[in-house]
C-alpha cells in the first residue's frame, strides 16, 4: 500500500521530483534525437533510484515515448533494414539483464560516463565523422547486440545502433527509422525478464509519476526535431552524449 513505511520511506516528493524531471528531459531527448530516453534520463534518475528499478523505469518510460515516435517515423522503417540489428538484440537483452542483477552500479555509471563523454567530444569537434560501408548485415548485427546488452543492463538499447547509423552515414531519417523500432522492441523484451526482478508498487508509481512528463518532453522534443539541419541534428547527437557524461561523473 502506498502507506507502507518503508515505501514512503524512499518515496518523497524529492524522489518524485527527480523521476518527473528526468522523464520531462528524457523525452524531449528523445523527441528531437529519436533515441536519447534512457541515456538523458538515467543520468538523473541513477542519483535518486536503485540500477535496477531505474532499468525498468527506463524500458517502460522509453516504451510510451518510442510507440508514439515510432508511429511518427513509420513511413521511414525498412523491414529488411531492421531485420539484422532485432534478430541479434534479442539475443543481447537477457545477457544485459543477466548483468544489471550482478553489476556494480557504480562501475556502470564510470564507464558509460567515460565513453558518453570521449565519443561525444569526438562527434562534436571532428569536422567530419568516418563514413563505414563495409561489414554489412552482420556489422549492423554486431551493433544490434550491443544495442540488446545495453539495453538489458540499463535501458540504453538506443546508444550502439544510434552511433552505428551516424557511422553508416545514413540521413536522420533513414537512421531514426532503424533504432527507433529497435528501441522499442528492446524495451518491450528487457520488460518481460527484468520484471521478474524489479516489479513492485514502487516500480508502479514511478511509471505513474514518470508517464505524463515523459509525453510532455516528447512533445517539445519533436517540436524542435522538425527545425533541425542534417549537421544540427548530428551536433545535437554529439552535445547530448557529452553533457549526459558530464552527469553522469557528478
Amino acid at each position: 500500500m502506498l502507506t507502507d513505511p518503508a515505501l514512503l520511506a524512499v518515496l518523497g516528493w524529492q524522489t518524485l521530483a527527480i523521476v518527473c524531471l528526468g522523464g520531462f528531459l528524457g523525452g524531449m531527448a528523445s523527441g528531437a534525437a529519436g533515441f536519447a530516453y534512457g541515456m538523458v534520463a538515467s543520468t538523473i534518475w541513477l542519483h535518486a533510484i536503485d540500477p535496477l528499478h531505474m532499468a525498468m523505469l527506463v524500458v517502460s518510460g522509453g516504451m510510451i515515448i518510442q510507440t508514439r515516435l515510432v508511429w511518427r517515423m513509420r513511413r521511414s522503417i525498412d523491414g529488411k533494414r531492421l531485420a539484422p540489428f532485432v534478430i541479434a538484440g534479442l539475443a543481447g537483452v537477457p545477457i544485459g539483464v543477466a548483468l544489471v542483477v550482478k553489476t556494480d552500479p557504480g562501475a556502470v555509471r564510470f564507464w558509460l560516463a567515460l565513453f558518453l563523454t570521449t565519443y561525444g567530444l569526438y562527434a562534436l569537434l571532428a569536422p567530419r565523422l568516418p563514413r563505414i560501408e563495409g561489414g554489412g548485415k552482420a556489422a549492423d548485427a554486431v551493433a544490434g547486440f550491443l544495442g540488446g546488452v545495453g539495453g538489458g543492463l540499463a535501458g540504453l538499447s538506443g546508444i550502439a545502433p544510434a552511433i552505428w547509423t551516424q557511422l553508416r552515414g545514413w540521413p536522420k531519417d533513414m537512421a531514426r527509422g532503424v533504432f527507433q523500432p529497435f528501441i522499442m522492441v528492446m524495451h518491450v523484451a528487457t520488460l518481460l525478464l527484468i520484471g521478474a526482478f524489479a516489479f513492485d508498487l514502487f516500480a508502479v508509481v514511478l511509471f505513474i509519476a514518470v508517464a505524463p512528463a515523459t509525453l510532455l518532453g516528447g512533445w517539445v522534443g519533436w517540436m524542435i526535431y522538425g527545425k533541425l539541419s542534417e549537421r544540427q541534428f548530428q551536433q545535437m547527437f554529439a552535445g547530448m552524449m557529452v553533457v549526459s557524461g558530464v552527469l553522469l561523473m557528478l
